[in-house]
């Protein structure tokens, strides 16, 4: 379609793959339904991804109202978004990112005596909020639709971006099992490397966007 931006689709993509991170909560969303039958982590895994859709489509299309009823400029929470990308890159890079996903899951699974894998509803927290649409993807989606989503092709791309990951999320929930034996710790500690450097380089291009914006 006209005004269709396959740059800024990549762009997105890549920013929600790597703040989203589905192969990092695979294993996260494997524990919680182990031991569970194969009905419940199917529903377990569609009824979380949609509503984190739900979610990041809200902040999408009213967040920038919401920064205006605070009296906060886009640049300032470009810049703040971008800082907070970074500290979650660094993260990634040195392995902490996971380890507190895993102790939260943990704790979540054991503060009131309830064993993992059994059969509760955990598609709301912790798997919908804050796993996947966390603080990292809101301000990535805010950023992306108040800076590139001036245009009905800019939309497209960015919620292309961001529902080609959801989808991602979906498929590799329901093949949890079968893909972390595939994929090893080993693979999946450096794949979450490589992406934490990209994010690290993406969330320093919003940081210096709204550190000039704002000083222009």
């Amino acid at each position: 379609m006209p005004g269709f931006d396959i740059a800024l689709l990549s762009a997105s993509f890549v920013t929600f793959f790597v703040v989203i991170d589905p192969i990092g909560v695979a294993p996260i969303f494997g524990a919680l339904t182990e031991g569970s039958s194969a009905k419940h982590r199917r529903a377990m895994a569609i009824k979380s991804v949609l509503i984190a859709t739900g979610v990041l489509l809200m902040f999408a299309y009213l967040g920038e109202w919401l920064l205006d009823a605070m009296h906060i400029s886009l640049d300032a929470f470009r810049a703040a978004g971008g800082v907070l990308l970074f500290m979650i890159a660094l993260d990634m890079i040195f392995e902490k990112r996971t380890e507190r996903r895993e102790e939260r899951a943990e704790k979540m699974s054991h503060e009131d005596g309830t064993p993992v894998g059994t059969e509760e509803d955990i598609s709301v927290f912790p798997m919908a909020i804050p796993m996947l649409a966390g603080p990292g993807a809101i301000a990535s989606i805010m950023l992306f639709m108040s800076g590139d989503g001036g245009t009905a092709g800019g939309q497209l791309a960015i919620l292309a971006g961001l529902g080609g990951n959801l989808l991602a999320c979906l498929v590799i929930f329901l093949t949890v099992g079968p893909l972390m034996r595939l994929m090893g710790d080993t693979l999946a500690a450096m794949i979450t490397r490589i992406l934490g450097v990209i994010l690290a380089a993406l969330a320093a291009q919003f940081i210096f966007d709204g550190i000039a914006g704002a000083l222009l």
